[in-house]
C-alpha cells in the first residue's frame, strides 16, 4: 500500500498512464478519485471478496451518516461488469462505484481486498487499511 502523507498528485506523476480524474463508473458516468474539498475514502474491493461483502455495509452506513465524508468504491479484479453490478445491488450502495483496472491497482499499490485510503481535503493520503473495518473504525480514520 502507498504510505501515508503521499499526495495523490505524486501518484499521477509517477504513473504516467494514470488519470484519476476521469474513472468510468458502473452507471456509465465518470468520477474523480481526488478529494475535491472533502475528506474522501477510496475503497478498493473485488466482487468475489467475502471480507468485502462483510464490510461494505459499514462503509455505506458511514457515508449515509456523514455529509462531510465522500466515498468512492473502486471495483478491481472482476471479469464482467455484471459481477460488480450484482455486488452493488446486493448491498444497496448509493456512493459512486468506479470500474478500476490494473493501472489503478498498481498506482495505488493494492495487494489485497478490501483496501482503504483516506484522503484529506488537500488530496494527501492520511490513513490506510486493509481488511475488515467497522463503521466506527472507518470514521475514526477520517478524523
Amino acid at each position: 500500500m502507498l504510505s501515508t502523507d503521499t499526495p495523490l498528485n505524486d501518484i499521477i506523476t509517477s504513473q504516467q498512464k494514470v488519470n484519476i480524474d476521469n474513472i468510468p463508473t458502473l452507471m456509465g458516468e465518470t468520477v474523480s478519485l481526488n478529494a475535491q474539498g472533502k475528506t474522501t475514502i477510496l475503497y478498493f474491493f473485488a466482487p468475489w471478496c467475502q471480507v468485502c461483502h462483510a464490510s461494505i455495509g459499514n462503509l455505506q452506513a458511514l457515508y449515509e451518516k456523514n455529509e462531510h465524508i465522500n466515498v468512492v468504491a473502486i471495483a478491481m479484479d472482476y471479469s464482467r461488469t455484471a459481477e460488480v453490478m450484482k455486488f452493488t445491488s446486493k448491498h444497496h450502495l448509493t456512493f459512486p462505484v468506479a470500474l478500476g483496472n490494473e493501472i489503478i491497482k498498481h498506482a495505488f499499490e493494492v495487494t489485497g481486498y478490501p483496501s482503504y485510503y483516506v484522503v484529506d481535503k488537500e488530496n494527501v493520503i492520511v490513513a490506510k487499511s486493509m481488511g475488515y473495518s467497522s463503521e466506527l473504525g472507518l470514521y475514526l480514520r477520517t478524523l
